[in-house]
């Protein structure tokens, strides 16, 4: 190894000045009072928040609940937000949310149908039973059921 004089940091021991080692340790025990300060206000707040939200409280009266939701807050917080999984769950949900009023919509469109499939066959029965001779054709087939009205 060579060392140069003058030059600080080339190994030896002497050309270090001595106030260099003290500031050093000053300063990583700033760093370390910090980091603690730091801690306890992260600590402080997580705390705050608890209490605010009552989260011991809520956990006592619905525990699936906060599984379910800790699930959800961990699979979102884990970058599953933006995966086909989720994209596919969505398109299910909305199909799902959208079920009811598909039904809806089918149902009053066959009850309007049906309606007026009985409006217009009662128009064409009482048509018939108007037009003259429609009784005598009737009983001129002998031997031949009617079909029942309704």
């Amino acid at each position: 190894m060579t060392n140069y004089p003058g030059a600080s940091g080339n190994g030896n021991p002497s050309s270090r000045p001595s106030g260099t080692d003290a500031g050093f340790g000053q300063r990583v025990d700033q760093i370390g009072s910090e980091a603690q300060q730091l801690w306890s206000d992260a600590r402080g707040a997580v705390d705050d928040l608890g209490q605010s939200l009552d989260l011991r409280g809520r956990v006592e009266r619905n525990p699936y609940g906060m599984i379910a939701a800790a699930l959800g807050v961990g699979y979102v917080l884990g970058g599953g937000l933006f995966t086909p999984l989720t994209a596919r769950m969505l398109r299910l949900g909305v199909r799902l949310a959208a079920l009811p009023f598909v039904k809806d919509e089918l149902l009053g469109m066959a009850e309007t149908a049906f309606q007026g499939y009985q409006a217009g066959r009662g128009a064409v029965s009482s048509a018939v039973s108007r037009e003259p001779g429609a009784a005598s054709a009737d009983a001129s087939v002998a031997g031949t059921p009617r079909p029942p009205s309704y």
